[in-house]
C-alpha cells in the first residue's frame, strides 16, 4: 500500500516510492528505491523535503497512526503536480550565465543515472528507465531556458567519463533539435530518452576495446559496431522503453546512402528520429576530446559534417541542426572586424550571424584586453573569421568558464 509520510517517520528497510518536492532539492536521481543505508536516510531528512511516499508492499511499514494515501486528503489535493500541467507553463529564456549552475547540477545527476544504468546492463539486468524520465524533463527545461548551457557543458568530457556524458549530451541535443523541428510534449521527451539510452550497448563492450587509444583492428571495430544491436537487445527486455528509443539505439549509425550499420538501411527507410539521432551522435562525438584524438572546434565540426550531408545525414535534419546550434556554435573562437578575438557564448534570437561574443584579446596588439560580452546584434562590429584556438595558444574552456 502506498502511504504519504513525513521524512521524520522514515526508517531503514522502507521502500521510497516517490519524493515529494522539486527534483533539484534532493540528492537522489532515482524517485523510487529501497532505503538501505544510513547516509541516505540522513540525506533525505536533511535535504529540505518534508514528505515522501512509501510502498509498504515492497518494504517496511510505519506505525498505524500514519494515514494511508487512500484515506488522506482528497486526491486532487494530495496528488503531485501532473507533468501535463508543468509542460504547459511557458519557460522564460535566460542568459547562459544564469543557466550554467543549474545545468551543471542536472548534468551531474544525469551522468550518475547513466552510470547506474550501464552498471545494470553489465550485470545482465533489465533496466528500469522510467525513473530517468524526470532527468529528461529537467534537461528539457534547461534546454528551453537556454540550450547553450547544456551544450557548452557537453564539451567537458575526459576519456574516463566520455561514454556517460556523451549520452547526456546527445539527450540535450535531441531535445534542442526536436524543439527546432517543432516537436512538442511527450514526443519531445521520447526523443530525449532515446538520446540518453542510444549508446547503452557500449556497457557490454570490453573497455580495452572501447577506450583503446590507438587505431582499432578490423576485428575490434566489428566488436564496437556490435553495441547498436546489443543495446537494442538490452532495451527490448527493459520496462518503460518505447519504440523511438529502440529504433534510435539500433539504427543511429545508419547512413543516408545505406553504408551504415547494423542493417545498411537507406535514408528512405530511416525514421525522422533516427536521422536526428545520427546527426546529434556524430556532432557530440567529433567535438569531444577522446582517448585517441582531440575534438574538433564546433564550427569546424559543422563545416566537415556539411560535406557529409546527403551521404551520412538527412539534409533537412542537418539544416535544422545548424540553425539550432548556430553557424557559430557556443565555444567557437572568432575574430571580429575590429580585430578583437572572442568566444561565442550565446546565440542571438535575431540572426545566426550575430551571436554574443566574450572578447578578451587584441589580434593587433597581441595583448589581452578587458573581457566583456559583446552582443553583435546591437553593435556595428561583426565576425570576420573563425579562428583555431591552438594556433593562438588559447584554452577555450578556461576562457569561457565552462
Amino acid at each position: 500500500m502506498r502511504k504519504k509520510i513525513s521524512v521524520r517517520d522514515l526508517k531503514l528497510g522502507m521502500f521510497v516510492d516517490e519524493l515529494c518536492g522539486s527534483w533539484m532539492n534532493h540528492p537522489f536521481w532515482k524517485s523510487a528505491f529501497t532505503l538501505s543505508e544510513q547516509k541516505d536516510l540522513k540525506a533525505l531528512q536533511e535535504c529540505g523535503i518534508d514528505e515522501v511516499w512509501i510502498d509498504s508492499s515492497k518494504g517496511l511499514d510505519v506505525a498505524a497512526k500514519v494515514v494511508p494515501a487512500s484515506d488522506a486528503k482528497p486526491k486532487a489535493e494530495e496528488a503531485p503536480p501532473q507533468p501535463a500541467a508543468e509542460k504547459e507553463k511557458p519557460v522564460v529564456r535566460v542568459s547562459l550565465d544564469e543557466e550554467l549552475d543549474r545545468a551543471r547540477k542536472i548534468q551531474a545527476k544525469a551522468k550518475q543515472a547513466v552510470i547506474s544504468m550501464f552498471n545494470e546492463a553489465r550485470m545482465g539486468n533489465a533496466l528500469h528507465v522510467g525513473e530517468a524520465a524526470t532527468l529528461v524533463d529537467e534537461i528539457n527545461q534547461s534546454v528551453a531556458r537556454n540550450p547553450g548551457a547544456m551544450l557548452s557543458l557537453s564539451k567537458l568530457k575526459n576519456k574516463d567519463d566520455y561514454t556517460y556524458l556523451h549520452s547526456v549530451s546527445v539527450c540535450a541535443l535531441m531535445l534542442a533539435l526536436g524543439r527546432q523541428l517543432g516537436v512538442q510534449g511527450e514526443a519531445l521527451k521520447s526523443l530525449g530518452m532515446a538520446g540518453l539510452l542510444h549508446d547503452v550497448g557500449k556497457a557490454v563492450i570490453p573497455e580495452e576495446v572501447l577506450n583503446k587509444p590507438g587505431r582499432l583492428t578490423d576485428e575490434e571495430f566489428d566488436i564496437v559496431k556490435g553495441h547498436s544491436l546489443k543495446g537494442w537487445e538490452i532495451l527490448k527486455t527493459s520496462y518503460g522503453v518505447d519504440d523511438i528509443a529502440l529504433d534510435v539505439c539500433l539504427h543511429h549509425h545508419e547512413r543516408m546512402d545505406g553504408t551504415g550499420y547494423p542493417d545498411k538501411l537507406p535514408g528512405s527507410e530511416l525514421a525522422l528520429h533516427v536521422k536526428m539521432g545520427a546527426v546529434c551522435d556524430v556532432y557530440d562525438a567529433v567535438t569531444s576530446d577522446r582517448c585517441y584524438k582531440q575534438g574538433w572546434a564546433p564550427a569546424e565540426a559543422l563545416h566537415k559534417m556539411a560535406e557529409w550531408k546527403g551521404t551520412h545525414f538527412d539534409e533537412h535534419v542537418f539544416q535544422a541542426f545548424v540553425k539550432m546550434v548556430g553557424i557559430y556554435p557556443v565555444g567557437t573562437l572568432v575574430k571580429l572586424k575590429s580585430g578583437r578575438l572572442g568566444v561565442v557564448t550565446d546565440q542571438s534570437e535575431k540572426s545566426l550571424l550575430t551571436p554574443k561574443v566574450k572578447v578578451f584579446f587584441s589580434s593587433k596588439s597581441k595583448e589581452p584586453i578587458f573581457m566583456q560580452i559583446v552582443d553583435l546584434a546591437l553593435v556595428k562590429d561583426g565576425i570576420e573569421s573563425v579562428e583555431n584556438p591552438s594556433v593562438w595558444g588559447f584554452d577555450i574552456k578556461k576562457i569561457t568558464g565552462v
